[in-house]
């Protein structure tokens, strides 16, 4: 396993208990499809929540939300897609994108990030 994954992964599970004190029920974590990877899937106020997790130890690539480009965002949504579909969901599913990005500033937590990412809507 090399050191990103592993970091990647260590902040991940903060991500999830700091969610989980903020009042989200953490269902999975890193649910892995052919289609992509969530990080994080939740219930928060009835509602379905995908979360990705975005980590930078510094801002010389960029900082974490500018890594949540649009190709992200979209295969992200084909993943919550497949999730909703395999797990006796459907589009009428009341779900949102959320981002919680890490750096050496805080964290950041930006709820229904992305609705629109392609070619359909969730």
């Amino acid at each position: 396993m090399n050191h990103h994954y592993k970091k990647g992964k260590l902040y991940e599970k903060r991500a999830a208990a700091w969610l989980t004190v903020q009042g989200y029920e953490i269902l999975e974590q890193n649910f892995r499809c052919m289609l992509g990877e969530i990080d994080l899937i939740a219930r928060e106020n009835g509602e379905l929540v995908f979360v990705e997790v975005k980590y930078r130890s510094n801002h010389m690539t960029g900082t974490p939300e500018e890594a949540v480009t649009l190709n992200k965002k979209r295969h992200i949504s084909n993943t919550a897609l497949f999730y909703l579909k395999t797990h006796g969901k459907n589009i009428f599913t009341a779900c949102r994108f959320d981002v919680i990005c890490i750096d050496d500033t805080g964290c950041r937590l930006y709820q229904n990030a992305f609705e629109y990412c392609g070619t359909f809507r969730i």
